[in-house]
């Protein structure tokens, strides 16, 4: 059994074959899917399927992307969302000061409201975080108790630790599959994007990865973006997500099957999921 825990079925790319893209992922052994939302109408897109899809769960969230379009309305209308069945997370949110597609204040505001609407709600938060790594965890401490998850994970060992030390998740997507690239000069080894200042010390995603706690893992395909080595530049969809527990397999050198095991137990206990 294999869980994606960040996909977005809910987007364009899906549409006209839907149905056959979670019958494919099921015949691969993926057995939920985590819906997450990025504004609010994925977030209600997110939930209608999870209404029509027995193994689909949803997010309701806001992305940092469309933090200055967050008002009162927005704010009531995503705790109207959050309070309906079958919802277990919010999310996603957080800073993304590589894009800058909103204020940075508008950001850290919005990040603030929904991790209160979390909070209130009893739900974890589904943590987006680009070139934004000491602010986020300024905002992530001060918020403590808190369940999160740093989605697709990115950053250096030291943001590793300290999102670690705090009790969070890590998830990682299928671009771990990509050709190791070493960071340098302060790009990232994924995409070989600048990265914030702090991101000094040279790393690989793969690396990250062998120094994640088994217990602390879980595994995504934030489909449809992402494809692993040897699709890139086609749709991902969820039923690759067994490509990304293989890697992760060979990494850590464990059994496909602990990984697949173990990497289930955390989503199910994470999300409170059947």
């Amino acid at each position: 059994m294999l869980i994606d825990t960040h996909c977005h079925l809910d987007f364009p790319p899906f549409d006209q074959d839907r149905d056959l893209v979670i019958q494919r992922a099921k015949e691969a052994g993926v057995a939920y899917f985590i819906n997450i939302g990025a504004a609010l109408e994925s977030s209600a897109a997110s939930c209608e399927l999870a209404c029509e899809y027995p193994e689909v769960y949803a997010s309701v969230g806001v992305h940092p992307h469309d933090a200055d379009t967050f008002d009162f309305s927005a704010e009531d209308r995503l705790r109207q969302l959050a309070s309906g069945g079958k919802v277990v997370a919010i999310g996603e949110t957080g800073l993304d000061y590589y894009r800058n597609l909103s204020g940075k204040e508008n950001q850290r505001q919005v990040f603030l409201k929904q991790i209160a609407l979390a909070k209130d709600l009893n739900l974890p938060v589904v943590v987006h975080c680009r070139q934004a790594e000491e602010e986020t965890l300024k905002i992530l401490k001060a918020a403590l108790p808190l369940r999160a998850v740093v989605h697709c994970f990115s950053g250096d060992e030291s943001f590793l630790k300290e999102c670690l030390d705090c009790g969070f998740f890590i998830s990682y997507t299928c671009n771990i599959t990509y050709p190791a690239r070493v960071s340098n000069s302060g790009r990232d080894p994924a995409s070989g994007n600048k990265m914030a200042q702090r991101d000094k010390k040279p790393y690989t995603l793969r690396e990250m990865v062998s120094l994640t706690p088994l217990d602390k893992l879980m595994l995504e395909t934030d489909a449809p973006y992402l494809s692993p080595e040897g699709f890139r530049g086609q749709r991902n969809e969820p039923a690759r997500i067994k490509l990304l527990a293989e890697e992760v397999s060979r990494i850590k050198g464990v059994s496909f099957s602990e990984i697949a095991d173990q990497t289930t137990r955390n989503a199910k206990d994470f999300f409170k999921l059947p």
